[in-house]
């Protein structure tokens, strides 16, 4: 079961400096973080110039990742839809990624699809919700980096105010990971009660 409050806040403490501080995330650096410091204050960044649209990655279906042969870090799969997990192990308990297994983004899904897609989402949401010290699972899809459609599922600890609300996007980069059993134990939980619905679990790699 994912690590309750108490743990997490001490094995955080545990790494953090004398002040109570970690390192600043690498969205510290990005062009798109809104917040600097003028003369000791925080300040927001002062708004860039209109520019193109960047293309995004996989436009078009050219060179998508996620239609990739094996895309990594699947958990859960059907005919249309799969669910996976990020990579590397993250600062929140769990991060998932739901997306279709054609390429597809928001606006190209059919009802069937759309309608697929939400009732998934609710039952992402209520099995990672119905896990032991999580609060709450943010759902949220933004999509300005790849054109295949990904819609995130982030868990967020119970007991833990700081990391409420829409910064448990941030804490999830400040945080350090938590237990690799714990975290591959939690994925496991999530597939299966998913796969009891419909689809498959899939076995964990590594």
């Amino acid at each position: 079961m994912a690590e309750s409050a108490e743990q997490v806040h001490a094995r955080v403490m545990a790494a953090a400096d004398e002040r109570g501080r970690v390192p600043l995330p690498s969205v510290a650096a990005w062009d798109v973080f809104p917040w600097e410091v003028v003369d000791g204050q925080l300040a927001a960044k002062p708004l860039a110039a209109p520019a193109p649209e960047e293309a995004r990655q996989g436009q078009g279906g050219v060179d998508c990742a996620a239609c990739a042969d094996r895309p990594q870090g699947v958990i859960w799969a059907h005919d249309r839809w799969r669910l996976r997990h990020l990579s590397e192990r993250s600062g929140l308990p769990l991060v998932l990624i739901l997306e279709p297994i054609d390429h597809l983004d928001l606006p190209d899904l059919d009802d069937a699809m759309a309608a697929e897609h939400g009732v998934l989402a609710v039952r992402i949401a209520r099995i990672v919700e119905g896990l032991p010290h999580v609060a709450r699972c943010h759902v949220q899809r933004i999509g300005d980096g790849a054109e295949h459609l990904h819609t995130w599922f982030m868990a967020r600890t119970a007991g833990l105010p700081s990391i409420r609300g829409s910064f448990a996007v941030d804490w999830d980069d400040i945080l350090p990971p938590g237990p690799e059993d714990v975290w591959r134990a939690d994925l496991a939980d999530v597939a299966r009660q998913l796969a009891a619905y419909d689809g498959r679990a899939v076995a964990l790699d590594g």
